[in-house]
Parts: structure tokens; C-alpha cells; sequence
């Protein structure tokens, strides 16, 4: 008898974690049914989509977006207990949406799966008695997840992070400056001031001066932006400065990460990326006061940048808030580039995080705790 697997992911990394799964899971079983909430690559691996995430990924909170959210979350609860029947749902991120619908869900008896869960270690702990109450099981991606699910008495499956398997080899060093008129014969700095409007609002013009001023002190240092792909030309040029002679790359992230001597970053998934290539990087950050109050009241733990969470310890500098100066990124990135010492150690850090993260390739993981529980559901496992 062919099982049911329904989907739900709020945004385009969601989808392509999903499409990953699934491309895997029918390997192993050909015969599942598979529906979703998704997109465009859930989409080229066949699966029906339920709805795509066009009322799904707007960002802020608006009565629009929580009216459409609460639409989309009542018109799929009522759809998966009358209509499709899954065996199995399987959570995807977006924490908000998914926590919600799993209370439904639960409540009509259907199993949950949540892979890539709310990073409740960081703040909103209390999302963790909604896990326990309303997820059967927990596909966690980062080591440390273990003993905290644990503690809970929550059953979860350790599968790795999805970016050890899924992110390019490094580009070919000469062949990407030869393509962005880069002068070989000159360190790179890749300027990464982040992916949402608010960030370069509050972060260009720090990192354009702190470049201005590292580039007047050393003759062998060359700078580039990196437009994240979701931002549009006229959203970025708005920031940048009208005079900045710094070359802008657009949607080459990982090549970039991968070829720079050193990075400035905003903080995110990007720094895990940056810690994978082994490259060099400060984390920068910085927003209204306002809001630095609130994370304050809200976090859970100290730092804020994903490779030193993970290793346990500081490897990647955090300037954040008052200290996310001009002069503190300067230093910072003249030790990494220039202390020998301090360079090697930094590396040999950024390699620890890599081990940590394992070998695993997590799509497969999934992909085999699913089947795993379909056969335990025909009394086979």
C-alpha cells in the first residue's frame, strides 16, 4: 500500500532542503505519494504542491500576511484530515507557521516529523514544550541539538546539516578574478553587509568605511559587495554610496566565500558557509537600539554567530552593536590577514566546526528516517 508524505516549507531554502529529501526518498521507496507546500523545486521533483509560497514568505508582520497565513494554515489542516490522509507530515523550518498547524495536526492524530526545527537554543526557548507537545520527532542539524532534545524527552534523530552536502567545491581562485576584473596579485576582501533591506541600511556605510580606511593603509588589499540575489539593483544601489568605486558581485555568494582571503560579515547562515570553505571572516552587526534591547531580553545564549555556537567557543570575532565599529573591524581584519599566528588558528578553528558538523549527508538522513517510520507503521520495522 503507497504512503503519504505531505510537505511543508515556507520559503525557497525550505523547498530546496525538501526537493533534496525527496529526491532521495524515492530512491529508496519509488511508490511513495508525495504533496507539499512548496516551490519550484519541489515542483521538478513531481510533487503536487497544495499551495506555493506566495502567501507564505512575505516578511513582517501585517493584518494581510497573518490573515493569509491563518487562511493557508486552516483551509491545509482541514485538507490533510479529510482529503489526503498523510501518514506522515513533515515539517520544514518556518517556525511560526509549522508550530501552529502541528497543534491541529497532532490533535487529529496524525504523525509529525520536524527536520531543520526552531533554533530554540537561541531564543524562544519556550518553543521547546510546543516541540514535546506536538512533534513526534525531531530532525535536528546541528550536533549540540542532541542532549538538549534529549533532556526534553524529546525523540530526535541527529541527520547534519544540509549545507555539508550541498555546498559547490571552492571556485578556481583565478578563474573567478579573471571574470570580475580582480587583480590576482591582491588580497581579497569580500564584504558580505547582508540580505534584507534593514541590514544594509544599518550596515553599508560602516563597511564601506571601514574598507576605505583598510584600503588606504595597505596597497595590496581590493574589496568587493556581494548583492545577495533576493535584493534588487535599485534596493541596493539606495545604500551604497554614490562615490563607491568597490565592485558590487550579485548572486555569486558561495564562489565568493569560497575565493576571498577574508570576509565581513553580517551574521547568518552565510558565516556556516564561510566556516565550511575554511575562509577567514569577522561577523558585523548592528540595528536600531531598540530592537539590540529586546534580543538581549529574548536570547539564550551569548553568541550570536553560528560557528562559534556550534564550536562551543569564540573562533569568528563578533562586533555587535557598540562594538560593530569602523575601527574595531579594521583591527580585526588587519590581525587575520597579517598575524600569521592569529591566521592559522583562525583556520584550524574554522576546520573544527567542519568535523563537527560531520560527514553526514542530510537529505539522505531523512530520507531514511521517514522510510524508516513507514515501515514501522506496517509492522515491518
Amino acid at each position: 500500500m503507497k504512503k503519504r508524505l505531505f510537505i511543508i516549507t515556507g520559503e525557497y531554502s525550505g523547498d530546496m532542503h525538501a526537493a533534496n529529501v525527496v529526491r532521495q526518498l524515492k530512491s529508496i521507496n519509488p511508490d511513495v505519494e508525495i504533496e507539499a507546500i512548496g516551490g519550484i523545486n519541489l515542483e521538478a521533483q513531481g510533487v503536487k504542491l497544495f499551495s506555493n509560497h506566495s502567501k507564505m514568505s512575505a516578511m513582517g508582520i501585517s493584518p494581510k500576511i497573518l490573515i493569509d497565513h491563518y487562511k493557508l494554515g486552516k483551509s491545509l489542516v482541514r485538507y490533510l484530515k479529510d482529503e489526503y490522509k498523510p501518514d506522515l507530515v513533515l515539517l520544514i523550518d518556518y517556525g511560526a507557521f509549522n508550530l501552529s498547524v502541528a497543534k491541529f495536526l497532532h490533535k487529529a492524530g496524525i504523525k509529525i516529523f520536524y527536520y531543520i526545527p526552531p533554533q530554540v537554543w537561541a531564543s524562544r526557548k519556550y518553543r521547546i514544550k510546543l516541540i514535546k507537545k506536538y512533534v513526534d520527532k525531531v530532525l535536528s542539524i546541528f550536533p549540540f541539538e542532541r542532549g538538549l532534545y534529549a533532556q526534553y524527552g524529546i525523540d530526535n534523530h541527529y541527520c547534519g546539516h544540509p549545507l555539508v552536502s550541498q555546498l559547490p567545491a571552492k571556485a578556481d581562485r583565478n578563474e573567478f578574478f579573471a571574470a570580475h576584473n580582480l587583480d590576482v596579485n591582491k588580497k581579497l576582501v569580500a564584504v558580505f553587509p547582508g540580505s534584507r533591506e534593514f541590514e544594509l541600511k544599518n550596515l553599508m556605510k560602516l563597511f564601506e568605511e571601514s574598507a576605505d580606511e583598510l584600503r588606504s593603509k595597505h596597497s595590496d588589499l581590493q574589496f568587493c559587495f556581494s548583492q545577495a540575489p533576493n535584493l534588487s539593483d535599485a534596493v541596493y544601489e539606495k545604500y551604497l554610496g554614490a562615490n563607491c568605486d568597490i565592485p558590487v558581485i550579485k548572486g555569486e555568494n558561495q564562489a565568493l566565500l569560497s575565493v576571498a582571503d577574508a570576509l565581513i560579515l553580517a551574521s547568518g547562515t552565510v558565516a556556516l558557509e564561510a566556516s565550511l570553505y575554511k575562509t577567514p571572516m569577522i561577523i558585523a552587526y548592528k540595528g536600531p537600539e531598540i530592537f539590540y534591547w529586546i534580543y538581549l531580553l529574548v536570547r539564550c545564549i551569548k553568541m550570536v554567530s553560528l560557528p562559534n555556537i556550534i564550536a562551543g567557543r569564540i573562533i569568528v570575532p563578533e562586533l555587535v552593536q557598540h562594538k560593530a565599529t569602523c575601527k574595531n573591524i579594521v583591527s580585526h581584519i588587519e590581525k587575520l590577514l597579517y598575524d600569521s599566528d592569529a591566521r592559522i588558528e583562525h583556520i584550524s578553528g574554522l576546520g573544527e566546526v567542519k568535523e563537527l558538523l560531520s560527514a553526514k549527508n542530510s537529505s539522505i538522513e531523512v530520507a531514511k528516517q521517514i522510510d524508516i517510520e513507514f515501515l514501522r507503521q506496517e509492522g515491518i520495522a
